[in-house]
């Protein structure tokens, strides 16, 4: 079944980013205001949302919204070249202003664990656990896969939700499993990782981790059309019997999620000194 691949979505999201780097060889450096305000300006200039800032004399800290295009690595090589720039001019230095690397991590509005829980009941929470045989299929990793980043300290949390295209029931729970497991070998050639998996017949809801050079589009492009690939290739009746040529709806959501909520870290970096 020859079905067209998707190279945009669009998308209803919420990606909230925790992200520090620091001075060259911790250099005291960053002693006055000028900082948050050249960040300020630098984030409205490459369409980052700064949601809050703090910098200390050797560190800065900062929470960002990004968009779904817009990847951790290229943000952070962003703000830190740009504000390189300006602050050796102000500060009479030459490079480097900044030392290699940087720690990020993804927040949200609720917790991780919440999340997970979330997902835990979706049979329940669409009424399909009191069926004979519940169209339901849940994955969980046992052992979550370790992701590296040579410049980085990360962790990048991401629930994602895809529909079925005109939310036509497609997914039976043994069509689930094998999506998954199909869904798994993907992850593990293309360097993300998926830790936990919930499918009911019109909707899909997953937990991925990414590195920081892959964005939220990326790994959801790479999802969607290898999982309508492989049902279109082994299954196609599923989608024949559905009347539907397309498996996905062009559009998905996507939150980050994390051990801390964003107003949880909003709340640390207003009240450090």
């Amino acid at each position: 079944m020859n079905l067209t691949p998707y190279v945009s979505l669009k998308w209803a999201f919420q990606l909230h980013y925790d992200l520090r780097f620091r001075t060259h060889r911790r250099r005291q450096l960053l002693i006055n205001n000028d900082v948050d305000d050249l960040l300020e300006e630098i984030c409205q200039r490459h369409d980052y949302r700064l949601l809050d800032s703090n910098h200390h004399q050797d560190h800065l800290r900062c929470l960002l919204s990004l968009r779904p295009e817009q990847s951790i690595s290229k943000t952070v090589q962003t703000l830190k070249s740009n504000s390189s720039r300006e602050l050796s001019i102000k500060l009479s230095l030459g490079p480097p202003i900044w030392a290699r690397g940087y720690f990020a991590r993804s927040v949200g509005k609720v917790r991780i664990s919440a999340v997970k829980n979330y997902l835990e009941k979706q049979g329940e929470h669409h009424g399909y656990e009191s069926r004979l045989l519940p169209p339901v299929y849940r994955y969980k990793t046992s052992e979550p896969t370790t992701l590296f980043s040579t410049r980085a300290c990360f962790d990048l949390s991401h629930h994602l939700v895809l529909s079925t295209s005109q939310r036509k029931g497609i997914f039976t729970s043994d069509l689930g499993r094998l999506l998954s497991d199909y869904w798994l070998g993907v992850a593990a050639k293309r360097g993300f990782a998926i830790d936990q998996i919930s499918i009911v017949p019109d909707h899909v809801h997953l937990i991925i981790r990414i590195v920081p050079s892959m964005s939220v589009q990326e790994c959801a492009l790479l999802l969607m059309n290898n999982g309508q690939y492989f049902i279109g290739r082994d299954f196609p009746q599923f989608l024949i019997e559905a009347g539907i040529n397309q498996l996905w709806q062009p559009s998905a959501y996507a939150g980050t999620c994390g051990d801390y909520t964003t107003a949880l870290v909003k709340k640390w970096l207003d009240s450090e000194e």
